[in-house]
């Protein structure tokens, strides 16, 4: 990841008042004018940000730290008993997701590129956030087999109405795996919260098929988010050369990587010659070049009145914030916000104020809320 600097330098005072820093001016968009306030620039590749309830905000770090942002700063000490992860490429901590009764259980849950004999895998534990770093740290599931290299981990975790988790987990970059139902390269899974397997996945009693399998098919999915009004995962997932995706899921369904794409392979060749085949789920929207899209939530606070229903996923090689309008399960449209003025936005969180946070996934990262002007 290359190295950004910036114009502006500050912190906030709070996460639900003006930034101290220098805000960005007025940009005025479709619906709704806004501007970016800095609230840190001292973060080291973050990946992920999860609100606490009592307002603090959690912070991942991809060399493996996980931080906290409280009454507007930064603080410097990370918070003990994160596992080891496999910092390289696109390995380490990645995402960051509390338990649905976080509140009363004080659990979360971090995904991050574990290593060991064979080479790197996608993991998950759950842990107990406690004064001053993690306790009770447990696996609770491993994307087996490892493998060399460092591409590909995928990583998003969410929950569901029913409380199930969902995560993400990319192919390593070893397209032939999304096909292979033995394996969890390229899958979404899903797992009750303690890691085991709910009786009803699609997948659970046939012979040879991993049970926590929810959906196939997938390249490198690095967004997902429940619709707040029907309870719907969405996915967003990065495609080769082109063929980025947004998706909706559907349980059992293979989304056609590498058998089905709209993009080609980094060298010019072809991947495949199909970019529909008949049962396997197409694409609600497909970008042709790629934007690279990481992190996906949906907008339901009333900061921005004409924003609400809209999902919003950072572009990391389009160096944007894309507003996607959606009617029910169709595309209408979008439109690029940010556009060229902050690098690599990774993560993109609703916050308790009605406000959207980001982050951007550089060495000199930060921390960014975006409000009405």
């Amino acid at each position: 990841m290359r190295r950004r600097r910036f114009l502006a330098a500050g912190t906030a005072a709070g996460l639900a008042t003006p930034a101290i820093g220098h805000a960005q001016d007025a940009t005025r968009s479709a619906r709704a004018t806004y501007r970016l306030a800095p609230l840190s620039r001292d973060l080291e590749q973050p990946w992920s940000i999860a609100f606490l309830p009592d307002g603090r905000l959690l912070i991942s770090e991809r060399p493996g730290r996980l931080r906290i942002f409280a009454n507007g700063r930064l603080e410097r000490t990370p918070l003990a008993g994160v596992p080891k992860v496999y910092a390289r490429g696109q390995g380490g901590l990645l995402d960051v997701c509390l338990h649905p009764a976080f509140a009363q259980n004080r659990l979360l849950y971090l995904s991050y590129s574990a290593e060991g004999a064979g080479g790197a895998a996608t993991a998950v534990v759950r842990a107990e956030l406690a004064d001053g770093g993690l306790r009770n740290v447990n696996l609770i599931v491993e994307a087996l087999p490892r493998a060399s290299g460092s591409l590909h981990f995928g990583s998003r975790i969410a929950f569901d109405r029913a409380g199930l988790m969902y995560v993400t987990i990319g192919e390593r970059y070893q397209m032939r795996r999304a096909q292979d139902l033995g394996d969890l390269g390229g899958k979404v899974i899903r797992l009750r919260d303690d890691g085991s397997v709910p009786p009803d996945n699609p997948f659970v009693g046939r012979p040879g098929v991993r049970p926590e399998i929810f959906t196939w098919g997938h390249r490198n999915p690095q967004g997902l988010a429940m619709h707040p009004d029907t309870g719907r995962m969405w996915l967003v997932e990065h495609g080769p050369r082109g063929g980025d995706e947004l998706n909706l899921l559907v349980a059992g369904a293979n989304y056609g990587w590498p058998l089905a794409t709209h993009g080609i392979d980094y060298s010019g060749a072809k991947i495949s010659d199909h970019k529909s085949l008949p049962g396997m789920e197409d694409p609600v929207r497909v970008w042709v070049p790629s934007i690279s899209p990481s992190g996906l939530c949906f907008y339901t606070g009333d900061r921005f009145p004409r924003w609400k229903g809209s999902a919003f996923t950072g572009a990391l090689s389009n160096e944007a914030l894309f507003r996607i309008e959606l009617n029910g399960e169709r595309y209408l449209g979008e439109e690029r916000l940010l556009v060229d003025r902050l690098p690599y936005i990774r993560d993109i969180r609703q916050g308790p104020d009605g406000l959207l946070y980001l982050v951007t996934h550089s060495d000199d990262g930060g921390l960014f809320r975006v409000e009405p002007a």
